[in-house]
């Protein structure tokens, strides 16, 4: 693969000329994360709601439990990605 290294250098030109407002926006398009605090206080009010539905009866897993599972199985994801020998040999053992 060769480098295009003109598109690279208008690319950064065109980027430099970007306002403050379109250089965030260019970002958030780059990197659509969302803030974990953001997430999880629209799972918390999507429960709260499906509670009242469910006449007070709340969802299981909590959200805390389904939060730690996904962090969990992410470690995994990147213990398996960043060393492979290591978590095969975890799995003879």
């Amino acid at each position: 693969m060769t480098m295009n290294t003109q598109l690279v250098k208008t690319l950064a030109q065109i980027i430099k000329s970007l306002s403050e407002e379109e250089r965030i926006l260019l970002e958030s398009e780059l990197h659509p994360q969302q803030d974990w605090e953001t997430t999880k206080k629209r799972i918390l009010e999507r429960n709260q709601k499906i509670c009242q539905q469910r006449g007070g009866k709340p969802l299981e897993p909590s959200i805390d439990e389904i939060f730690y599972q996904m962090r969990e199985e992410r470690s995994e994801e990147l213990m398996q990605a960043c060393f492979p020998e290591t978590v095969k040999e975890e799995e003879n053992d």
